[in-house]
């Protein structure tokens, strides 16, 4: 599967024959100073772990660079932009490399640039799943493609690039608990179980606090799911649905338990904000001195 990525690339990129001149310079393996070679701002790898990097440096420090940088060069810059390859960049200058190899690849625009990068970077397997969604949602956006057509482009399933995106669902915490490996995209997947967002932020600090494994956060995702099922239709008319929406949106900006409590009136009635700790006071205060 892996050796499909790509594979529809001319759905998107028009692909042309290089002048003579040209041919010599595309695909062109040079060795270059790492000073002339930039990140690209299209990068959709946003975070890279110390550790990794410094071990990563070691590898090359002892064995050289496995894999040739992948870049577009700029004439009128005399600089290369990456396309896919950071992490090494940044492990090759951690480790005193001045120069290193890269394969010089012509791109005609940003979008290619994006794309390319995208692809290799999935190929490699380097991205993170929260990257990867990220990855896959700028695309879609950048030239109005559907789901279908990037699950064709990136040559996988459309219920597995649904799933991957299904993850942006996931408040701003707990997509960096998966960017920073805090926790694996299969507990994240299992917190998507949890539709209340409260419930949800719950169990996803008993998983971190108690260093819960994939299937014992599965378990209790369903039994919480299950209970507050059985909660709301115990008690249907509790709260109107716009009070319950109202809640949700705000449990989900403060990140705890925030409670709607109207008088039989309808007119008047209180806004509750739980903590649990001082900590989250402390950072509630913030919140509501901005």
């Amino acid at each position: 599967m892996r050796k499909a990525l790509g594979r529809g690339l001319g759905a998107l990129i028009s692909v042309e024959e290089p002048k003579e001149n040209e041919k010599k310079e595309e695909g062109a393996l040079r060795l270059v100073s790492v000073e002339k070679i930039h990140p690209s701002p299209l990068q959709a790898r946003k975070n890279f772990d110390p550790e990794k990097i410094a071990e990563l440096a070691s590898s090359i420090k002892q064995h050289g660079l496995a894999q040739p940088l992948l870049a577009s060069y700029d004439a009128a810059r005399d600089s290369y932009e990456l396309i896919a390859g950071e992490r090494r960049l940044r492990a090759c200058i951690l480790a005193g490399l001045k120069e290193v190899e890269v394969l010089v690849r012509e791109s005609k625009s940003k979008k290619e640039r994006m794309l390319v990068g995208l692809i290799e970077n999935l190929q490699r397997q380097d991205l993170n799943a929260i990257e990867e969604a990220l990855g896959y949602l700028r695309l879609m956006k950048e030239f109005q493609i559907s789901q279908n057509d990037l699950a064709h482009i990136v040559g996988k399933s459309k219920s597995a690039v649904s799933n991957t995106l299904r993850l942006l669902d996931l408040s701003e915490e707990m997509q960096k608990a998966v960017q920073f490996g805090q926790m694996s995209e299969g507990h994240a997947r299992a917190l998507l179980m949890i539709p209340d967002a409260l419930e949800r932020n719950r169990v996803f600090k008993t998983v971190l606090e108690n260093k819960l494994s994939v299937r014992e956060t599965e378990d209790l995702s369903r039994q919480t799911h299950s209970a507050t099922n059985k909660r709301v239709q115990k008690n249907p008319d509790s709260k109107t649905p716009d009070v319950a929406a109202q809640e949700s949106r705000w449990r989900e900006i403060l990140g705890t338990n925030v409670e709607i409590r109207m008088k039989k009136s309808g007119e008047e009635g209180q806004i509750v904000i739980h903590f649990y700790n001082l900590e989250e006071f402390d950072k509630l205060s913030q919140f509501f001195k901005k």
